[in-house]
């Protein structure tokens, strides 16, 4: 039987008990023994790691969750030797801004919000969720992949993330970011930029997958293509999704 090891905390305004307890049921629905921890500090066993096949990040930035150099190491060696990671939106490529080597493995890393300033993006500056979100349309661009034949583009209401990206990665799902109406897009100064929404990616033995999507919970009941997206990707990086490796 397959393992997967859950890591839920972090910024609570990402619901990450609720999106925990969603993959949680998913994984154990495909036949997979989950455990969940709320802690970062098991990440200090390295043998202990070994034994997951998967590793589910939901553990947004908080200012403290601070991931040591020798406990980033310990993860990126066991996805090299072959554990998967996948995760969605914040919780994943969003958890560790301080460790390169997080951003590495995972393949991109959360800079921006369209049209908002940096500085409402802090705790400092209180802002309303709303302000945030965006209605746009995701592009399935790769239909080979298991993760996304027979999904069609769909739209979507969601936080829309500029991502930095490993140009390795092989991207399944885009958008274009153009907030030309906003009173704050000095990166428009380029023009729209087509921005990835869901990805996969090999580090070493392991598969990793990533979805942008996600910023609540209740998203992936408002839409059900974003949760077929997100769902696959699990079990592919888990190794347990029809169609070989190839993302």
């Amino acid at each position: 039987m397959k393992r997967a090891l859950i890591l839920c905390g972090g910024w609570p305004g990402h619901d990450p008990e609720a999106v925990a307890a969603r993959f949680d049921s998913a994984l154990r629905e495909a036949g997979c023994e989950t455990e969940i921890i709320r802690s970062t500090e098991p990440f200090a066993d390295r043998e202990w790691l070994m034994h997951f096949d998967l590793l589910v990040p939901v553990w947004s930035y908080t200012g403290e969750n601070v991931l040591p150099d020798a406990w980033a190491v310990n993860i990126a060696d066991a996805v090299a030797n072959g554990m998967g990671v996948a995760g969605c939106h914040g919780g994943m490529c969003d958890a560790f801004r301080e460790s390169v080597l997080w951003q590495f493995m995972t393949g991109s890393q959360w800079v921006a919000h369209p049209g908002v300033p940096f500085i409402h993006c802090t705790p400092a500056v209180p802002s309303r969720a709303e302000d945030f979100l965006r209605d746009y349309r995701v592009r399935i661009v790769d239909r080979e992949s298991p993760i996304t034949r027979g999904l069609s583009d769909f739209d979507m209401r969601s936080e829309l993330y500029y991502l930095h990206l490993d140009p390795a990665v092989r991207v399944l799902a885009e958008t274009t970011v153009n907030d030309g109406g906003c009173a704050y897009a000095p990166h428009l100064a380029d023009g729209p930029v087509t921005m990835p929404i869901a990805y996969a990616r090999h580090w070493g033995k392991g598969r990793v997958f990533y979805c942008s999507l996600g910023h609540s919970d209740a998203e992936f009941d408002h839409f059900p293509a974003a949760w077929t997206l997100m769902q696959r990707g699990l079990l592919w990086a888990l190794d347990a999704l029809e169609g070989g490796i190839t993302p």
